[in-house]
Formats: structure tokens, C-alpha cells, sequence
């Protein structure tokens, strides 16, 4: 059969000359010719038409192989997780039961659980009617039979809640949208404000500047610069698996020995972990470091509390400044020359804050998101507000304090969790102003376990809604200008701790999955993709080599709201797990101080001599003592890691599949891909296989 001349001109190139003369033979047996000129049956064949539609072919098979191995993986990935719901929910191998100690958990696992079985039974119900053919719900503008046209009890009563639907539970809930989707416009224009001036200080390059360098060798000579007097503080508790690099890390600052003072707050209620840190500050010491430990007998308020008794030493009236570093922080030794000397001439400053760097950023999944909801944090919304209003939450850790403004802000209390946001308010509102650097960075961890990670997050954000109760009469009747109070009421306090999680967990959570079963109150596509997929762009731009984790990141988010919206209510209604502190778990993981350390501890033996040699009876005494104590602690047997199972992510993940089936059977595209990822989403947070597992 000839070929078709509508094929060769679509992969040959249009060059003819000349007048064509066709060809034709009579035989069967021959093909048609078709000659462009006098020269071209003499020409050699064009080869790069066969070899060009064997690259073609190549290229679409090559295309399918991929999209097979994609449905592949797809396909093991779903059967893994089938059998993981099956082992951990069926037979509950290796897992253990979340515990809830807050009232207000179990309630709203209650009402969760409830409207998860209102769904499956509106879900059985759509099931039956659209097999046996009434497709009301297919239909915006539904149509509500006639009596005429009614047979049978069920369809009377399926027709009976159309009605009902329509008339009185669906304006409830497009009411409740409407309110929640005019909260997000909101927060996604703060959002973008906060981006705009992040760009403009980008543009602009704008940063706290210092006057000239205090520290160049011939100034130091010249002028001899004045080194204050600093406190270094770390408090810590039962930091077994930290303590020893982040010590390591502090007694490496670049600062006069004699006008620096380290101490080393421990709480800890584990006898051999006291030791322990007793010993690395004892090993300090004899170095020449000008380091004391402190331990409570009585342990009240936290670190609030351990703050406030390590303050009220009698030394620490000599100091002027004060850094904290939390057990897990590794600053480098230039941290206090970056800081310190902005304080100079500017005797309003009364915080300097550095920006935390993340030694285990890449470690697992749950890492990497955390990374850039911290990257946004730091690099665009305390960046902002440090530039444009000298004033933004204290983060606890990696941040240095001029100790006068402790003091006549009252000190630390011991009334919250959020301690440093607790002092930093009552320092804005006592005029003080805040300096952030972001170009000063401390190594430090994010948690790796989702437990660690979720008991993090709950007094991150009941902490708050806990102290804007308590400080909402000082802000009302503070000193500071209106716009102050109405940045640190309406955007510091209701918009970023209080309405981000009602309405991400009320408008994605509930009346997402409520409206596939009430049709005539929906949520509008550019609410459920366009917007947050555009808020997602703008938070991961800090971060833009995470940017393959952008779906992650907004699926997770969501996934986190339901902690943040129960903490957010446990702080604001007081109730008593808005009290709880528990500390984050660390890893320990590896860092250059770590490396320090290391080499520090290959040379251990040749060390001890020269410590004991130096060292006065009564140091010789102790020393051995804790070597002693430290030979005697028998290691304790490796404790089996288990998963654990949080119910209301599980019920959220349920309610959000039964809802993709509903919108399933009205074929709503983006509603269903949306409901089924976020449900999805959910299971595996439910399941805990994000991140690290549990000890």
C-alpha cells in the first residue's frame, strides 16, 4: 500500500523545486512515485525521517514505561498502606492508643466521631437513591417530585430531606463558609503583605546595621574595645542525648573569660542524667570557663520558673546582658560579637534575636516540612515586624536580652507555657524595641517524631490564646500608640494564633466534607485550589529548594489544624492541658560542634591527667566521685520504638474519604482529588508513619 503523502509532508521538510511529475504504473506490485524534479530520483534518501519517527517511538514508549511504573508505585503504595491500616487497626501490632488527658480532646473526638457517622449514614443513603435512579443531587437547581410522582416510603423519605436540606441546614452551613472564607481572604492578605515587605527589604537590602567594626584588630589595639559584662544561660531539662554539644558549643565563645559567665540550669529529675552534666561542667571548668551548675530542689513554673530563680542570684547584678540557648542550640563562637555590639548607642534595644538553622532539616518527611513553615517564620514574618515595627515574639532560645529590660518588665513569670512571648509582650508595651538577624543563624533541632512534633504544637499555640486572656487589660490600657495596640491585638494575637487555625480546621475539616453531602452550600473552587495553592507558593519561597514538597506542605498544614484548633481552644477557655509542658524530644543529631566534641573525646585519656593535675583537692574529690558514679551506672536496655494511634486524625481521615465517595458519585473533579488526598493525608498522620517512630 502507498504511503500517505499527508504522513511524509508532516515529517519531511517542505523544500520542493521545480514541477512535480507523478508517475503511475500500472502493476499492482509497485508503490507511487513521487518526483519533485529532474534531480530527485538520483538523490539518496531522506534517512531522517525513519530515524526521527523511530525517536518518536521511542519517546512515546519510554512516556508509557513511565506511566506504568508511576501506577505501579502508586499501586504498591496503596496496597502497603491497606496492609499497615490492617496491622495497626485490625490486629493493633505495635502501636499504642493516644492518651487523652484534656476534656476538651475527647470532646471534640466526640463530635468528630459523630459527624463521621452522620456521613456514612447520608453516604448510604445518597448510595441507595442513586442506584435506584433519583440523581436529584446531580442537580443544582433540584427538582422536588410531586406527589404524583412519589413511589414508595424511601423516596418519599429521600425526597422529604431534600427538602429539609435545602430550607434549613444548608444556609446554616454556607453562613458558616462564608464567615470562614472571608477569615482566609484575610489571613491570605496578611500573608501576602507579610511577602511584599519581606521582597522590599530584599529589594532594598535592608538589615540592622552596626556602626563600623568594634572588632578589627587595630580598633582593638587603638581604642580597646569595652566588653560587657554577659550571662549565658541554658536552661535544660533531662537533656540526656544534648547536653554535652550544646555545653560544648557555649564555652566556645568568642568573649573575654573573665566577663563571661556560663550557667547551666538544670532541671532534671533523673539522678544519673545530673551527673552527667554535673561532670561535662566540671570538665569545662577546669578548663579555664567561667561556668556554674544550678539545680532546683523545687521545680516549679517550668523553665519560667527556672529562669526567674537563676535571675535572682546575687552575681548576675554585674552582668548587662543575658543570652539563652535552649539544651539542643550550638551557636558559633562569633554569635556574641554578631549581637552584643547593636546594643551600643541604642539604649531602647532591648532584644536582639537570631535566626534558627536546623542541623536535621533533610532527616524524613516530617523534617523537611517543618523546615518550611520555620523558614517562613524567621525569614518573612519576624523579619517584617522587626524591620517595620521593632517588635516580634521571642522565641525562647538564640536570642540575647539586655537584662534592665527584663527587670522593669517584671521578669519572668511563671502564669503561661509561652514564657519569651509572655516577657516580649510586656517589653513592647513597656516601649522597649527588638532587633532581628537574619543572617545570624543557630544550629539547633526540629522534633522528628510526629508525637513530639504535635505536643510541640499544642503549647505553641494554647500557650498564646492562654496569655492574650491575661495581658488583653495591659495592651488596652498600655502607653503605646493605637496602630501598636491594633498590630498586637488584631494581627499578633486573633489573626495569626487565634482565626489561622479556626478556620483552616473549621472550613477545610468540617464544612468541606459537609457540603458534599449539602450540595446547595458549596465552596467554590478558588476556596479549596486556587488560593491555597497560591499561599503554599508564597510560603515555601523562603525555602525554594523545598519546593517539590509544596503538595506535602499544604496537605500537611491542613493535616496540623485539628491540633492547632483544639490547643487554640484549650488556651482560650483555660482549660488544663493549656497548663502542660512537656519537653520536645531531641536526637542529638550531628553538627560541627559535635565534631568538636568528638576529637575532644579521642584525646579523653591524655586529658584527665592534665585535668587532675590542675585541679585543687576538693575539684580532685568531686572528679572522682562522679567518675565513680559514672562507672557505675549500668546501661539501660534498649527500649522498643512502637507507633502510636491518634484518633481524631483517624476519624478526620475517615469523614474526609466517606466525603470523596459522596463527591465521587456527583462527579465534582477537584472536590473528590482534594477530599481523597487530604483524606489520605490524614490516615498517615493517624497511623503515625511520618517522621521517626517512638520510644
Amino acid at each position: 500500500m502507498a504511503p500517505s503523502t499527508k504522513f511524509s509532508g508532516w515529517w519531511a521538510k517542505d523544500t520542493r523545486k521545480g514541477t512535480p511529475v507523478v508517475v503511475t504504473m500500472e502493476n499492482p506490485n509497485y508503490s507511487v512515485v513521487e518526483i519533485d524534479g529532474p534531480d530527485a530520483a538520483f538523490r539518496p534518501v531522506d534517512k531522517d525521517r525513519g530515524k526521527n519517527a523511530k525517536q518518536f517511538t521511542w519517546v512515546l514508549l519510554l512516556k508509557a514505561h513511565q506511566a506504568v511504573g508511576c501506577l505501579a508505585w502508586l499501586g504498591n503504595a496503596l496496597w502497603a498502606l491497606f496492609g499497615t491500616v490492617k496491622k495497626r487497626l485490625i490486629f493493633g501490632r505495635g502501636v499504642t492508643m493516644e492518651s487523652e488527658k484534656s476534656c476538651k480532646g475527647r470532646v471534640l473526638y466526640r463530635v468528630i466521631l459523630g459527624v463521621l457517622v452522620t456521613a456514612l449514614a447520608f453516604l448510604a443513603f445518597e448510595v441507595v437513591a442513586h442506584f435506584k435512579g433519583w440523581h436529584y443531587f446531580q442537580n443544582h437547581n433540584l427538582h422536588i417530585p410531586q406527589s404524583l410522582e412519589i413511589r414508595g416510603w424511601l423516596h418519599t423519605l429521600y425526597v422529604a430531606w431534600l427538602g429539609f436540606r435545602a430550607d434549613y441546614i444548608a444556609p446554616l452551613i454556607q453562613s458558616l463558609s462564608t464567615f470562614c472564607v472571608v477569615l482566609f481572604m484575610i489571613q491570605s492578605a496578611d500573608r501576602l503583605i507579610l511577602c511584599l515587605g519581606c521582597f522590599w527589604i530584599k529589594y532594598k537590602k535592608i538589615k540592622p546595621q552596626m556602626e563600623g567594626d568594634p572588632f578589627k584588630s587595630d580598633d582593638l589595639e587603638g581604642s580597646g574595645y569595652d566588653y560587657p559584662m554577659v550571662l549565658v544561660q541554658i536552661p535544660m531539662c533531662n537533656e540526656r542525648e544534648v547536653y554535652e554539644q550544646s555545653i560544648s558549643a557555649v564555652c566556645q565563645l568568642d568573649w573575654p573569660k573573665e566577663r563571661l559567665l556560663i550557667q547551666v540550669l538544670d532541671d532534671s529529675d533523673d539522678e544519673s542524667i545530673q551527673w552527667l552534666i554535673k561532670g561535662e561542667v566540671s570538665k569545662w571548668s577546669q578548663k579555664g570557663v567561667n561556668i556554674i551548675y544550678r539545680h532546683r530542689l523545687v521545680r516549679t513554673g517550668y523553665k519560667a520558673g527556672n529562669l526567674k530563680s537563676a535571675m535572682n542570684c546575687d552575681y548576675v547584678k554585674a552582668y548587662r546582658f543575658v543570652a539563652i540557648f535552649d539544651a539542643d542550640f550550638q551557636p558559633n563562637p562569633d554569635f556574641l560579637k554578631h549581637t552584643i555590639p547593636h546594643f551600643k548607642d541604642n539604649p531602647k534595644l532591648g532584644l536582639v534575636q537570631a535566626r534558627w538553622a536546623f542541623v536535621n532539616k533533610d532527616e524524613n518527611l516530617l523534617t523537611r516540612l517543618q523546615n518550611i513553615n520555620l523558614c517562613f517564620h524567621f525569614e518573612v514574618e519576624q523579619q517584617v515586624n522587626g524591620v517595620f515595627l521593632n517588635f516580634f515574639g521571642f522565641n525562647g532560645t538564640a536570642g540575647v536580652w539586655r537584662i534592665k529590660t527584663l527587670e522593669e518588665s517584671g521578669g519572668w513569670l511563671e502564669r503561661t507555657t509561652v514564657e519569651d512571648m509572655d516577657i516580649a509582650v510586656r517589653a513592647h508595651l513597656n516601649g522597649w524595641k527588638f532587633i532581628f538577624l537574619n543572617d545570624v543563624k543557630v544550629l539547633c533541632e526540629v522534633p522528628e517524631s510526629y508525637e513530639a512534633y504535635k505536643k510541640q504544637q499544642h503549647r505553641w499555640h494554647s500557650g498564646p490564646m492562654q496569655l492574650f486572656r491575661l495581658c488583653l487589660p495591659a495592651i488596652i490600657t498600655s502607653k503605646i500608640s493605637f496602630w501598636k495596640k491594633a498590630n498586637i491585638i488584631l494581627l499578633f494575637f486573633l489573626l495569626r494564633k487565634l482565626i489561622l487555625p479556626f478556620y483552616s480546621f473549621t472550613l477545610f475539616c468540617i464544612i468541606l466534607p459537609l457540603t458534599m453531602f449539602v450540595p446547595e452550600a458549596e465552596l467554590p473552587i478558588w476556596v479549596i485550589c486556587y488560593v491555597p495553592v497560591f499561599m503554599s507558593f508564597l510560603s515555601i519561597l523562603p525555602a525554594p529548594r523545598s519546593f517539590p514538597f509544596i503538595a506535602p506542605y499544604l496537605l500537611f498544614e491542613n493535616t496540623m489544624s485539628v491540633t492547632k484548633f483544639n490547643a487554640m481552644i484549650s488556651g482560650l477557655f483555660q482549660l488544663g492541658s493549656s497548663y502542660e509542658w512537656v519537653v520536645t524530644k531531641k536526637a542529638g543529631r550531628a553538627s560541627e560542634p559535635d565534631l568538636l566534641a568528638a576529637e575532644e573525646k579521642e584525646s579523653k585519656a591524655m586529658n584527665h591527667l592534665l585535668l587532675y593535675r590542675a585541679a585543687s583537692d576538693s575539684e580532685l574529690s568531686e572528679l572522682n566521685k562522679l567518675k565513680e558514679h559514672q562507672e557505675a551506672v549500668v546501661p539501660k536496655p534498649a527500649v522498643k520504638k512502637t507507633n502510636k494511634i491518634f484518633k481524631k486524625e483517624l476519624a478526620l481521615a475517615f469523614l474526609l474519604l466517606t466525603a470523596a465517595l459522596r463527591s465521587l458519585l456527583s462527579a465534582q473533579g477537584v472536590h473528590f482529588y482534594f477530599l481523597l488526598f487530604q483524606g489520605v493525608s490524614f490516615l498517615l498522620v493517624g497511623l503515625d508513619l511520618i517522621g521517626e517512630q517512638v520510644s
